[in-house]
């Protein structure tokens, strides 16, 4: 754990678990996300970016609810052929990350696993009583947003796999960037959000049936950063593309310019790209797409 700035709570990782204060008037958000070598990193992966997208796909966890991070507690196995180094630039990557977002370590465990790294982590935030967000709240006529560039981080996977390409698409894909600040700012202007991570498509199906709404998205919305958009690939392909690790949130109408101010507090840039309305499931430019996105099994 050398490297890692650590929690108060964490008694320098001298007892057995960590002991924190809560104040009166947070809630407690708790999150759990695990990477799999050779699902969700390329074994050829430099282990510094693995440990930053350990911290970053979690701490999306939270920004997706529009919490704080209070702190985060790692495992780690480590897979057969992986040296002392390899586990070394691992913390290193999870430090960058960590320090970053100012979410430091409250624990954790390591281990040796027989055949590849399996990582976990758990992190914890806070938010004022009442007001975490969450998918299923809603309401007929919302306006749908997304943060950021949607189908940079699918296609930094294919150059990761195909060993060459855009550098700034590859590092969309290792290094995600939870959107907390934006999170936070959207308590109390968005009635429903979740973090795109399994393709902006799917994640929308989702949080409209979490709503038990339909949602209506507009191609010619969906922002694009411009390498993807030089890619040339459809906007459907990108948008079901996954681990963008962008927040995606509902909201009023009547609240578009302090949704705009929130995200320029917020150095975020956010788009509407469409509407949520009665009914069930997801059209784009008015009909169902082909594909939505990746599926857990």
């Amino acid at each position: 754990m050398k490297g890692l700035a650590m929690h108060k709570a964490a008694r320098g990782l001298a007892d057995d678990a960590a002991v924190l204060d809560w104040p009166l008037g947070l809630q407690l958000v708790a999150t759990h996300d695990m990477l799999a070598e050779g699902v969700h990193f390329t074994p050829d992966c430099p282990p510094v970016d693995i440990g930053w997208k350990l911290v970053a796909v979690n701490l999306s966890d939270l920004a997706a609810m529009g919490a704080r991070p209070v702190g985060v507690l790692m495992g780690a196995g480590i897979g057969a052929g992986r040296d002392a180094e390899w586990a070394s630039e691992l913390v290193r990557g999870m430090a960058q990350a960590l320090g970053s977002f100012h979410a430091p370590l409250l624990g954790g465990d390591t281990i040796r696993t027989n055949a590849g790294s399996v990582l976990s982590l758990t992190a914890l935030g806070s938010v004022p009583a009442g007001s975490a967000l969450s998918r299923g709240a809603a309401a007929d006529g919302d306006d749908l947003w997304v943060s950021g560039t949607i189908g940079d981080a699918g296609l930094g996977l294919e150059i990761a796999l195909n060993g060459s390409g855009d550098a700034t698409l590859l590092k969309r894909y290792r290094r995600p960037t939870p959107r907390l600040a934006l999170g936070m700012a959207l308590r109390g202007l968005a009635s429903a959000a979740m973090d795109v991570s399994d393709g902006l498509l799917i994640d929308a199906a989702r949080l409209a049936d979490a709503s038990g709404l339909a949602a209506d998205l507009n191609s010619h919305a969906i922002p694009l950063s411009e390498a993807a958009a030089a890619a040339g690939r459809e906007v459907a392909e990108l948008a079901a593309m996954g681990d963008d690790y962008e927040l995606m949130f509902a909201a009023p109408a009547a609240n578009r310019d302090a949704i705009r101010s929130a995200a320029s507090t917020a150095k975020t840039p956010v788009s509407r790209i469409g509407t949520l309305g009665n009914g069930a499931g997801l059209t784009l430019d008015g009909s169902v797409p082909a594909r939505l996105g990746y599926q857990h099994r």
